[in-house]
C-alpha cells in the first residue's frame, strides 16, 4: 500500500452527505429513531429556511422520510433516516476514517 493509497477514498465521498450542515443532520438522525423539526433546528442551529432546503435534499435523495402532519392545529414535521440513507452515512463515515487513518501525524 503506498503511503497516500487511503487518499483517493476523497473522491468517493458522497457530496450530499459531505455539506456540513446535511452531514450533521444524517448524523443525529443514524442516532435517533425519529427527530422532528424543532429538536433539529435546536441541534443544528440552522435557520429554519436553511434546515428545510437541507432536508428537502436528503429527502429527495432518498436518504430520509420526512412526515408532516397535524397536531391539532399546529403543523409537526417528523424526519427519520431511510435503510438507504443509513447504508449512505455509514459508507461516508467508513470512507472518512481510511483517510484520516492515512494522514501524517501532526
Amino acid at each position: 500500500m503506498s503511503e497516500h493509497e487511503g487518499l483517493g477514498d476523497v473522491a468517493q465521498l458522497d457530496p450530499l452527505i459531505h455539506a456540513p450542515a446535511r452531514l450533521l443532520i444524517m448524523a443525529i438522525l443514524t442516532a435517533v429513531a425519529s427527530a422532528d423539526f424543532l429538536y433539529l433546528l435546536r441541534e443544528t442551529e440552522l435557520t429554519r429556511g436553511n434546515l428545510s432546503s437541507h432536508l428537502g435534499k436528503l429527502e429527495e435523495a432518498g436518504y430520509i422520510a420526512i412526515e408532516k402532519r397535524f397536531v391539532g392545529k399546529k403543523p409537526h414535521t417528523l424526519c427519520r433516516i431511510t435503510p438507504a440513507g443509513r447504508t449512505a452515512f455509514l459508507g461516508y463515515r467508513e470512507r472518512m476514517q481510511r483517510i484520516v487513518a492515512q494522514l501524517p501525524e501532526a
